[in-house]
């Protein structure tokens, strides 16, 4: 490969672990479950504070499990993805808000660590560890 095709490849690559990352929250936020193994790959190891789940259907289940609140946003910043040939790690900084009902909702801050390998389908999550850095309780809703 030439040196601009590499280059051109190394930049792809990041766009598409980028995406991901992003397509993560909408897969949160909006509940897209059926969108699960254009992301994960069926061995996928997730670790968080609420629990450890090892392939496609135990995240889904753990997902399902724990967020049960009226509505969520994700926002995911500061990424820093590292490609090495098939395989990629990615860091991420979440914020999230979660509306409990009409009257309160609560915040989390995070830090998200991703592994990825290259698929046929493309770039896919293998690995995901999440570090609670933040929660508040229930607040007060002004809206």
């Amino acid at each position: 490969m030439t040196a601009t095709e590499i280059l051109i490849r190394v930049l792809a690559d990041r766009a598409e672990l980028a995406d991901l990352v992003a397509r993560h929250s909408l897969w949160i936020d909006e509940g897209r479950y059926d969108e699960t193994d254009r992301l994960f790959t069926e061995d996928v190891v997730v670790k968080s504070p609420r629990g450890e789940a090892h392939g496609i259907k135990e995240l889904i289940e753990l997902v399902s499990a724990h967020h049960v609140y009226a509505r969520t946003l994700h926002s995911k910043s500061n990424l820093v993805i590292e490609v090495d040939g098939e395989t990629a790690t990615v860091r991420a900084h979440d914020v999230a808000v979660f509306v409990i009902d009409d009257k309160t909702e609560a915040v989390a801050a995070g830090i998200l660590r991703y592994g990825a390998r290259r698929t046929e389908g493309g770039w896919r999550f293998d690995r995901l560890e999440i570090t609670s850095i933040a929660v508040t309780e229930a607040l007060d809703r002004a809206l």
